[in-house]
């Protein structure tokens, strides 16, 4: 575990990640799949799909809030991040973080878990992931800001996604703190 301000680094399964909320990196069409989404799936049981097929649709950058099932979570933040290649895939991860924080902030949360959104099946590539979505948090803390978030941890799925984040957050922190 790493721990810069207000940012927290682990190795782990996100949904046993000790927060109010965690973030579930979707798809368009909001159909829990594979990856961190299928483990959430599996542990949350069947109404969370079914409150997100009731939702319908989520675009690109945006996030919406689902409870948890059978998750000891106040609720679950889907947010869908960009594919590789389809353009202006920087600004629309930067847009889906935010759009996460803004959730958690509109219900009062204290802390949320994210996963490295976009760098599974989507192919987004893992460093250029971390310095984005690790510099939208660390702005989102910027001081006098009054928020309801404490802490954010990334709850990344190995060792090398870790390292990944780790060095990025020493290089983003260094310029935030």
């Amino acid at each position: 575990m790493k721990r810069v301000g207000p940012v927290e680094l682990i190795v782990g399964d996100i949904v046993s990640c000790p927060v109010d909320a965690i973030v579930n990196p979707s798809n368009e069409q909001l159909i829990l799949g594979a990856g961190v989404s299928g483990a959430i799936a599996a542990a949350a049981g069947p109404t969370v799909q079914q409150e997100m097929t009731a939702i319908g649709d989520c675009a690109v950058g945006e996030a919406v809030v689902t409870g948890a099932g059978a998750l000891p979570y106040r609720a679950i933040i889907h947010t869908v991040g960009p594919r590789k290649g389809e353009g202006q895939e920087d600004l629309k991860l930067q847009r889906a973080t935010k759009a996460c924080l803004d959730r958690a902030e509109e219900l009062g949360l204290s802390s949320i878990a994210f996963p490295a959104v976009s760098t599974g099946v989507f192919g987004f590539p893992l460093e250029q992931c971390a310095m984005i979505m690790l510099t939208v948090v660390l702005d989102h803390f910027s001081p006098g800001a009054g928020r309801s978030l404490q802490k954010v941890v990334f709850c990344l799925h190995d060792r090398e996604a870790y390292e990944t984040f780790s060095r990025t957050l020493d290089w983003v922190g260094i310029h935030h703190l």
